[in-house]
């Protein structure tokens, strides 16, 4: 794998760790800040719906320059938006960090996608959009449970001090080792947007924020579900989230391996077999060990079905996949937010804290019924272009005139030098 996926990772690591770390430091924040917990919240709220609307907005601002510089600039964005809230004298200004930062998040991943998958042989395009969000999976195993530690012991502020200085790093990084490619010629906004009218693009990303936002159903509510239902101990929720980052970093690298090689049948498996593990939490909550190796589970199958369906978009919206790529980034945060509010309406019903993993199977199992519609619909449009080639020489399309009158006028020709 080229040098430059490194870099990409590295940005990604940045991006997942701010992204999750607030939600360990919220009691502090809203200490800090004089602000309630539910207040404090607002700071990852805030910054999901900043992926949502940040990702396609930055990258039709981006369509006038290179992928490169872009990711550079998105990256000062970061820096800029983490150091913001690091300084934040009020809670208001931080809210502003956090949005600012996140206008990064989903730009960032759906231009990066593009930019790994073009750096390899077409084989091989999945497998380097995994390496790229690898940084993002280690993020959820190593920099949110060290900034979360850094951030109790030493201040919140150092933390997002630190994530700025990884996105210095990226940004250099980026600077270095990532190829200074020009912008594809002839592709417009226009272009990009034409994507949106293919079926099978909206199908993709319908898929993102069923299939994904399963997992964060589940996810969302796994203290309150691990300490009632499990009973587990508050302090313990930090190593079972440990072992769902390091269920996330495996499924990414898998679901890219077997995406290079069977795209469908591998979102097919993983998409079934989330629904199937989801549906089995209900059960396997109320037991220590279970719980704990569900947890995993989630995570590796939530995560397998990342980098396909990240292809899938870059394959059907071909020729202008950039915006496509960054808007699939945003629909992932949207099922994480849909996911979330179900799985709290549920709860507020009285159906208590292990509701939400019903809701997350039955988004999953829905995931995968979209995922065999656009199969079959693929195969008929597949089949209608065959049919179509098959009578592509009828006599009644003028193409076929046109080309068969040069090929009669030559056999006439023929047959004059054979009587001659």
């Amino acid at each position: 794998m080229p040098l430059a996926l490194l870099a990409l990772a590295i940005g990604a690591f940045g991006i997942g760790t701010t992204e999750f770390v607030i939600m360990g430091l919220l009691p502090e924040v809203a200490s800090d800040f004089g602000v309630s917990i539910p207040t404090a919240g607002f700071l990852v709220t805030g910054y999901a719906l900043g992926v949502v609307f940040g990702a396609p907005l930055m990258t039709v601002l981006g369509t006038k320059v290179s992928r490169k510089r872009m990711l550079m600039l998105l990256m000062g964005l970061f820096i800029v938006g983490n150091l913001l809230s690091a300084a934040a004298p009020t809670f208001s200004v931080m809210l502003v960090g956090r949005v600012v930062a996140s206008l990064a998040h989903g730009a960032f991943f759906g231009i990066g996608a593009v930019v790994a998958a073009d750096l390899v042989a077409p084989d091989r395009k999945a497998g380097a959009i995994a390496m790229m969000f690898t940084g993002l999976t280690v993020a959820n195993v190593v920099g949110v449970p060290l900034g979360t530690l850094i951030g109790q012991s030493a201040g919140w502020r150092l933390t997002f001090a630190g994530v700025a200085a990884l996105g210095v790093l990226g940004l250099a990084g980026i600077a270095w080792l990532v190829p200074d490619a020009s912008k594809p010629e002839g592709v417009r906004l226009r272009h990009e947007l034409a994507a949106f009218k293919n079926v099978q693009v909206l199908l993709a990303m319908a898929m993102t924020v069923l299939g994904f936002g399963g997992v964060f159903a589940a996810i969302t509510y796994i203290t309150p579900m691990m300490t009632h239902a499990a009973g587990y101990a508050d302090g313990s929720v930090t190593w079972l989230l440990v072992l769902f980052g390091l269920g996330m970093v495996g499924g990414n690298l898998v679901g890219g391996r077997f995406a290079d090689r069977a795209l469908m049948p591998m979102l097919y498996v993983s998409l079934g077999a989330l629904a199937v593990v989801l549906a089995l939490f209900t059960l396997t909550a109320h037991n220590k060990i279970a719980a704990a190796v569900t947890i995993a589970l989630i995570g590796a199958l939530g995560f397998a079905t990342v980098p396909p369906l990240q292809k899938r978009v870059l394959d059907q919206a071909h020729g202008a996949p950039t915006l496509a790529s960054a808007v699939n980034i945003g629909a992932f945060n949207l099922g994480n937010a849909l996911s979330a509010w179900l799985g709290g309406v549920v709860i507020a019903a009285g159906l208590g804290y292990t509701a939400p993993n019903w809701v997350g199977a039955v988004l999953a199992a829905t995931a995968l019924l979209l995922a065999v519609l656009s199969a079959a619909l693929e195969r008929r449009d597949d089949a209608a272009r065959g049919t179509g080639a098959a009578h592509g020489a009828d006599a009644t399309d003028p193409a076929a005139v046109t080309v068969a009158q040069p090929e009669r006028a030559q056999s006439a020709q023929s047959r004059a030098v054979t009587h001659h």
